[in-house]
């Protein structure tokens, strides 16, 4: 019988857009407990906050909350604990060799349910001037601005 490849999102990182210029994006697997599985199930997950670093070759996500699952008693792990992203090596050289760069820096965009499987969009960000996110909420009133005028002529 053929898996679901369906996509299910769980959290999504606004901020991370309005904040950064998104470069480059990656698909990373993410290691997990059980009960930090169900509870993304559920939908308990925030990734506003969340940063990600490589150490040592590896690469690992800093601050992502995910709730500890109700039914979960002793086996609930750290809300806040540190997690291990999982990438292949070439991805991994590929992505230390960008942020050598100057400017450049690794944020979470979205947590998502690939089939069965959890995974997380890593973005290679560059971070915006103030000039440049009040450039773009001007773009967005005009775009939002544009679509009343022509909902309001074809009424």
């Amino acid at each position: 019988m053929a898996k679901a490849t369906g996509i299910k999102l769980i959290a999504n990182n606004k901020k991370a857009f309005h904040d950064y210029f998104i470069e480059d994006t990656y698909e990373a697997g993410i290691s997990l407990a059980g009960t930090e599985v169900k509870s993304l199930r559920m939908g308990k997950c925030s990734v506003k906050e969340s940063f990600i670093r490589v150490e040592k070759g590896e690469v690992y996500i800093y601050g992502m909350h995910i709730s500890p699952y109700e039914k979960g008693n002793i086996f609930n792990k750290d809300p806040l604990r540190v997690r291990k992203l999982l990438l292949h090596r070439h991805e991994i050289n590929k992505i230390e060799g960008k942020l050598q760069e100057k400017g450049l820096t690794l944020v979470p965009l979205k947590v998502y349910f690939k089939g069965s499987l959890v995974k997380v969009e890593v973005g290679v960000a560059r971070g915006k001037k103030l000039y440049d996110k009040r450039q773009d909420i001007a773009k967005k009133d005009q775009r939002r601005e544009a679509e009343r005028e022509f909902k309001v002529k074809n009424l």
